[in-house]
C-alpha cells in the first residue's frame, strides 16, 4: 500500500466528459472508503462542489491544473482554508488514442499527488537595482535608458565604434572590457580593463578620459548586450544575469521586462544538501573522488580542504552532483530523496494493484516536459495509457539509485526527456545510464531499459513512446525505500537479482562506477594501514590485535583514495557489482606475524615493513651508518629509547654531574684544615698561621 502521510480525498472532474473516469476502480485502487463523485465541469457549472469541499476543512486533491488559479483564488477567500493539491490527469492520461485504458495510469498519479512532499529550504538575495548594462553600441544604450526608469543603471561600452552620443546623459556612460566576473544577483563584482568615463565635450561620437585597467566595480544586476562569449559558465544559471542574443529583439525585450523586476528580496531553493562526514573528495591532501566538480556546469562546487564547498548562490540546480555522488554526501533537496522514492514507489505499486501492465516511465522536467505532453495530448494521439509521466525538477538530476530502483519498482523502460537547455549537461547523466545498462544486460534482463529522448518536435516525441519496443516483464518489488543512497540501491539491486532472469554473481561495470572490489598486490603490501585511514566509507579496516588488513566489497565506492594514498602504489580499482553474500562482509586481504623485538622481545609492527625499513635505510642513510643504529630500527619505541641514552655516544649526553654537597660537608672540611693547621703548628714549634698560606 503506497504512503498517505495524511487523509485525502478528491475532487474529479471528466472535464465535460472528455475523458473516461471510472471512480468505482480508483477508489478501489486508492483505497477510499467510498467512491468519489464524477463531476463534469467542476470549474464553471459545479463550482459549488469545489466551494462544498472546501468548508469540509480537509485536505483534498483536484483533478486539474488548467484551472488551478480560479480554484486558489476561490480558497483564499475563505479563512482557514485547507490545503489543495492539483493533479493533472486530462493531458497525462486521459486525453489519449488509450485514455479508457488509462485507469491503472489516473489511479497512479493521484495516489503521487496524494503524498505530503517536504518543503524546501531556501536562500535570500537581495537587490538594490543596481544594474550594469554591458554593450557596444546604440542598442545597448537603448536598453540602459529604458532601464533606468527602474533600476539604478550604468552603461559600460566595449570597444565601441562611432557611437553618437545621447542629446540628454541620463544614464552615466563609461568604457572598458570586463577582464573577470564573479558573484550573483545582488553581489556580482567585475574588474575592467581599459576603463574611462566619458568625456562631457564629446561631439559628433562618444569620447572618453584616459583609460585604466583593474578598475573594480560592485552591481546587483547584469545585462550583456555583447553577443560575445558570456562572462559566467552556464549563464542561463546564474541569477541576476542576462545574457540575450542583441540581434533578436524580442529575447532582448523578455531580459528587460525580468530585470525591472529584480528590486528587493528573493527567495532561491537551497538545491543541494551536503554532508561533509561522508564525502569522499580528499583524505590528507591526497584527491580521491571528484565526480560533483568534473560534472557541475556553474562551477558552484569548489575544494574546501578534504572536502568540497557548495556555494548555494551560485547552483542552478541542475543535480548532475545528486545523480554522480556515491555516497550521497552531496544530495538534492528539491524534494529530498527520500520524497523522491515515495513518490516512486506509490506511483508504480498503485498502478500494479488497479491492474496495470507493462509500464514505461516518463521521466520529464516541469517546463519543458510539461509542455510536450500538452501538444502531445492536445494535438495528438496523447500518451499510451501504459507510459507514465514522472516529474523531477530537472532531468539531471536522476541518476543510477534512481533507475535500479524504478526497474526493481516494476518499471519496464525508462525513457528520459531531455530539455535543448540541458543537451550539453548530459555527461554525468550517460555515465549513470551506461551502468544501468550494464546492469540490465548482465541480469538477462536485456538493454535499452534506460533511453534519452532529446527531440523537441512532438510529433517525433509521440512516435517514439508509442512504437517502444516490447521488454521483458520485471516482477515489481514492494519494498520501503529506507536508508542512504547507498543502501537504497542495494535494496533495489537485491530485489533485481532475485528476480533476474539469469541471476550471475559478478557484472562488470565500466570506470567511474560507484561499485566494485580493490585488487591488493599483497607480495608489495607492508601493511603500513594507509588506505585504511583513508577510506572514507570503511571498506578497508584493520584489525587491533594483528597485523591485518580486510576488505568489505559491499562498502566500497570507487572513489580512489585508497589507491592513490598507498605508497607502494599495489591497489588497483575493479568496478563491478557483486552479488555474491560475501561482499557484505570483511574479508581477510593480507596478514602477517608481527615483528618482535631483538632486546625485550615485544610485537610491533609486521615483519615486512620492519624489514623493507632495513632494507631501504639500513648502513644507506646518515642516522643508520652502522649495524648497531640499524638495530635499533628493529626495536620496540621503548628499546630505542633505552638504548639510545646507553650509548657511550649519546648525542643528548652531558658533562658528569657534581656530587651534592650539604652543610655537614662545608663543616667537616672547615675540621680538617683547622687539624692541619694545628698540625702545622706543632711541627714548627709554634710557628704563626701566615706560615700555612
Amino acid at each position: 500500500m503506497h504512503r498517505m502521510e495524511r487523509k485525502k480525498t478528491f475532487a474529479l472532474c471528466d472535464c465535460e466528459h472528455s475523458m473516461a473516469l471510472d471512480a468505482e476502480a480508483v477508489a478501489k485502487a486508492l483505497g477510499l472508503e467510498g467512491v468519489p463523485a464524477v463531476n463534469t465541469q467542476l470549474c464553471r457549472a459545479q463550482i459549488e462542489n469545489f466551494q462544498a469541499m472546501l468548508g469540509k476543512g480537509g485536505p483534498f486533491v483536484t483533478v486539474c491544473t488548467q484551472e488551478a488559479p480560479l480554484f486558489q483564488e476561490m480558497a483564499s477567500q475563505r479563512p482557514a482554508a485547507p490545503e489543495v493539491t492539483y493533479a493533472n490527469i486530462r493531458e497525462r492520461a486521459g486525453w489519449s488514442d488509450e485514455g479508457g485504458k488509462a485507469t491503472a495510469k489516473i489511479a497512479a498519479l493521484l495516489a503521487e499527488a496524494a503524498l505530503d512532499i517536504p518543503p524546501v529550504p531556501t536562500v535570500t538575495m537581495k537587490s538594490a537595482g543596481v544594474c550594469l548594462v554591458y554593450g557596444h553600441d546604440e542598442a545597448a544604450i537603448e536598453a540602459a535608458r529604458q532601464l533606468a526608469g527602474r533600476l539604478d543603471v550604468t552603461l559600460l561600452l566595449t570597444r565601441p565604434a562611432e557611437v553618437p552620443p545621447p542629446r540628454v546623459m541620463d544614464v552615466p556612460i563609461f568604457t572598458g572590457t570586463i577582464a573577470a566576473a564573479r558573484g550573483h544577483l545582488g553581489a556580482f563584482e567585475i574588474v575592467v580593463n581599459g576603463y574611462a568615463p566619458l568625456r562631457v565635450s564629446s561631439r559628433s561620437a562618444l569620447g572618453f578620459e584616459a583609460p585604466r585597467d583593474d578598475a573594480v566595480s560592485t552591481c546587483d544586476l547584469i545585462l550583456d548586450l555583447t553577443g560575445g562569449a558570456p562572462l559566467f559558465p552556464a549563464p542561463e544559471k546564474r541569477d541576476g544575469y542576462f545574457h540575450p542574443d542583441p540581434g533578436n529583439p524580442a529575447a532582448v525585450q523578455r531580459a528587460l521586462f525580468d530585470l525591472s523586476d529584480l528590486v528587493g528580496e528573493f527567495e532561491k531553493p537551497r538545491y543541494v544538501a551536503y554532508d561533509a562526514s561522508i564525502c569522499a573528495h580528499s583524505r590528507s591532501r591526497v584527491t580521491g573522488c571528484t565526480r560533483c566538480l568534473d560534472v557541475c556546469p556553474a562551477s558552484a562546487i569548489t575544494p574546501d580542504g578534504d572536502g568540497v564547498k557548495f556555494d548555494p548562490f551560485l547552483c542552478g540546480g541542475c543535480g548532475g552532483c545528486n545523480s554522480v555522488c556515491p555516497t550521497g554526501a552531496a544530495s538534492y533537496a528539491m524534494p529530498a530523496a527520500s520524497a523522491l522514492f515515495d513518490r516512486l514507489r506509490t506511483l508504480l505499486t498503485t498502478y500494479f494493484k488497479a491492474g496495470g501492465e507493462k509500464p514505461v516511465l516518463f521521466v520529464h522536467d516541469t517546463r519543458h516536459g510539461e509542455d510536450m505532453i500538452a501538444l502531445i495530448a492536445r494535438h495528438g494521439r496523447g500518451l499510451p495509457a501504459r507510459v507514465i509521466p514522472f516529474a523531477v525538477n530537472e532531468i539531471t538530476q536522476v541518476g543510477f539509485d534512481f533507475f535500479a530502483s524504478a526497474l526493481a519498482y516494476g518499471a519496464e523502460q525508462l525513457l528520459l526527456l531531455v530539455p535543448p537547455s540541458r543537451r550539453g549537461e548530459l555527461d554525468g547523466l550517460a555515465q549513470q545510464a551506461g551502468i544501468a545498462e550494464a546492469l540490465t544486460n548482465g541480469l538477462g534482463f536485456g538493454g535499452g531499459r534506460v533511453g534519452v529522448v532529446t527531440d523537441v518536435d512532438p510529433d517525433a516525441v509521440e512516435r517514439q513512446l508509442w512504437d517502444l519496443p516490447p521488454q521483458r516483464s520485471i516482477v515489481p518489488g514492494t519494498y520501503i525505500p529506507m536508508g542512504s543512497k547507498r543502501t537504497v540501491t542495494r535494496l533495489a539491486l537485491s530485489h533485481l537479482h532475485k528476480v533476474a532472469p539469469a541471476p550471475v554473481d559478478e557484472i562488470a561495470l565500466p570506470q567511474g562506477a560507484p561499485f566494485g572490489a580493490v585488487e591488493v598486490d599483497v607480495a608489495g603490501c607492508t601493511l603500513c594501514l594507509a588506505c585504511v585511514s583513508a577510506c572514507p566509507t570503511g571498506a578497508f579496516r584493520d584489525n587491533p590485535e594483528k597485523p591485518q588488513l580486510r576488505f568489505q566489497e559491499d562498502a566500497c565506492i570507487q572513489c580512489g583514495l585508497c589507491r592513490n594514498t598507498c605508497p607502494e602504489k599495489v591497489i588497483t580499482l575493479k568496478p563491478r557489482l557483486n552479488f555474491r553474500e560475501d561482499a557484505k562482509r570483511a574479508a581477510v586481504v593480507k596478514e602477517e606475524e608481527p615483528f618482535e623485538c631483538i632486546r625485550c622481545g615485544k610485537a610491533f609492527g609486521t615483519r615486512s615493513s620492519i624489514e623493507r625499513i632495513v632494507e631501504k635505510l639500513g648502513q644507506r642513510h646518515s642516522m643508520f651508518p652502522n649495524a648497531e643504529a640499524v638495530d635499533r630500527i628493529k626495536m620496540c619505541e621503548d628499546c630505542r629509547v633505552i638504548v639510545q641514552f646507553e650509548a657511550k655516544d649519546n648525542p643528548f649526553a652531558g658533562a658528569a654531574r657534581p656530587n651534592p654537597r650539604t652543610t655537614d660537608d662545608y663543616l667537616r672540611e672547615r675540621e680538617e684544615i683547622e687539624d692541619a693547621r694545628r698540625r702545622h703548628r706543632e711541627s714548627k714549634g709554634g710557628a704563626g698561621d701566615d706560615e700555612l698560606k
